[in-house]
């Protein structure tokens, strides 16, 4: 007879969201996770001797403050900022971009007085629609197949909620959502740089463009659930939640992959490693991507066919990839002197990242990619050497299955590529490069379990958000009884939010 009552798939920060929230409630939680550290894509890991990352993913601003609390994190050190990160764009000669719209307003009126007073507009409206959306990507799905006094509930609020806005402000949310972002920010800016670094969220790893219809609402998704941001990053969330989840009594088992769920008569009856050990359960909670969970850890016969074709059809192809680069300086840009950033985006304009798009819909590389950059050691000096710094980068539209196959050389032209472009605005940056790392999405799939190299386990698009994975899954629990999907292949999407893994547990306790 196992020890435990649940089993949890899957080390990262949604796993381990789930199994501490479930372990608060007095389950008895096994975590299992294949590699011999836990964190998942949060986890810090050394790329250079005396150099470490601060994981492949480095936006917090996602973290969803309710599940802060309701896991008492900050009592385990977690800090959140209050105010969210600046962020440079070295187009235009240099920009730093804050999100209070005062304190931007100097910088873009160099630019264009009109856009800074944009700017404000903008934040006005994104602000206005924060509640409603909060509400709807805070809460789990409403249950569309046997719908209950609770979801109807849910629905009617969230409607009334909609209608408080004032008609202008729903119609116009009504209307953004099905827009391509490129479309949507043309109306609010004119300067191209400004347009370029606020689209790129709403396109980043998934197989899209800023022409791409619906990816609007990718951008109000993701503004609107921005409140601050973890001090230290995901470093410090992932120490805060390991904390929190061993006091509750969660146990953690590394290099414990599990070979496959073994189900009698349509119910979870134990999980098998590859060693060979089965562990009798009767729930489990994947956090793994869907298509690994029920396509490949769960026999076919236990999957309707029905099910397993939407799975197959889940689009979810990586489109990114990661370079770490160790500098013997600080990371300076062109006309700014010493002033450190801490998140830096480049992109040319919204043609110039729709045409970055374009090569991978050819699973080619793109010839000047969009970036989206990172530098841990402003904050976190302890990554590197004494006056060195850590940058940690992630590529846009970089495609999983590259024409000719990802070789060394390949991988070392996508560096090359990566590091000319920052370069046209970091002077000397080549010379000052100890060493880096490549992750091509194969090496993310390898590494990190990811399903084709896919960061958010899926595409961010509009049929594939709410209703994520599918309809039958929404909800987290599955066709087979006792299973469940606690990761970013549910809702409300992946990233670091801790969300999918908070509501799943929910689920999990209710069922």
């Amino acid at each position: 007879m196992s020890a435990f009552d649940t089993v949890i798939i899957g080390a990262g920060l949604n796993g381990m969201t789930a199994a501490a929230t479930l372990a608060k409630a007095g389950r008895k939680v096994l975590v299992l996770e294949r590699r011999p550290l836990v964190g998942g894509l949060a986890v810090s890991e050394e790329f250079h001797p005396g150099y470490r990352s601060n994981g492949v993913l480095h936006d917090t601003t996602g973290v969803r403050r309710g599940v802060v609390d309701a896991l008492a994190l900050e009592k385990h050190g977690l800090k959140l900022s209050p105010r969210l990160p600046s962020m440079y764009l070295p187009e235009g000669g240099g920009m730093v971009l804050d999100h209070e719209p005062s304190v931007a307003a100097n910088e873009l009126g160099r630019v264009s007085k009109g856009d800074a007073e944009q700017y404000r507009l903008y934040r006005e409206f994104l602000n206005s629609i924060r509640p409603v959306v909060s509400k709807v990507m805070n809460g789990a799905p409403p249950n569309v197949f046997w719908p209950g006094s609770a979801d109807k509930w849910s629905l009617f609020t969230t409607g009334l909620s909609l209608r408080r806005l004032g008609k202008d402000t729903m119609l116009e949310a009504m209307r953004v959502a099905p827009m391509c972002v490129a479309d949507w920010l043309n109306e609010w800016f004119e300067t191209d740089a400004l347009k370029a670094a606020l689209a790129m969220p709403a396109v980043t790893s998934s197989f899209t463009g800023p022409w791409s219809p619906g990816t609007a609402a990718n951008l109000l998704l993701f503004e609107c659930a921005a409140e601050g941001s973890v001090v230290g990053g995901p470093r410090a969330l992932l120490s805060a939640l390991m904390l929190a989840a061993s006091e509750f009594g969660v146990t953690f088992r590394t290099e414990a992959e599990v070979e496959s769920i073994v189900i009698e008569q349509g119910r979870v009856t134990g999980v098998r490693v590859t060693d060979g050990e089965e562990i009798p359960i009767t729930t489990v909670g994947a956090s793994c991507d869907p298509r690994k969970t029920l396509l490949d850890l769960v026999p076919s016969r236990d999957i309707p066919y029905e099910l397993e074709n939407k799975l197959r059809h889940f689009r979810g192809y990586g489109t990114a990839a990661k370079i770490n680069l160790a500098l013997d300086c600080p990371l300076e840009f062109e006309g700014r002197g010493q002033e450190q950033f801490s998140l830096v985006r480049v992109a040319d304009d919204l043609d110039g990242v729709e045409k970055s798009f374009d090569p991978v819909k050819y699973d080619e590389l793109p010839e000047r990619p969009s970036l989206d950059i990172f530098v841990p050691t402003v904050e976190s000096p302890e990554l590197a050497p004494d006056g060195h710094s850590v940058v940690s980068i992630l590529a846009h539209f970089v495609p999983y299955r590259l024409k000719g196959g990802w070789t060394h050389d390949a991988r070392q032209e996508l560096a090359d590529t990566v590091v000319a472009r920052l370069g046209e605005f970091a002077p000397g940056l080549t010379s000052r490069i100890k060493g880096r790392e490549v992750l091509a999405p194969p090496d993310l799939e390898e590494r990190y379990g990811l399903v084709e190299g896919h960061l958010y386990h899926g595409d961010h698009t509009l049929d594939q958000l709410v209703l994520r994975p599918t309809p039958e899954c929404a909800r987290y629990a599955t066709p087979v009884q006792g299973l469940f999907l606690c990761g970013g292949g549910s809702h409300p999407g992946g990233g670091l939010t801790l969300a999918p893994g908070a509501l799943a547990a929910k689920a999990m306790l209710g069922s």
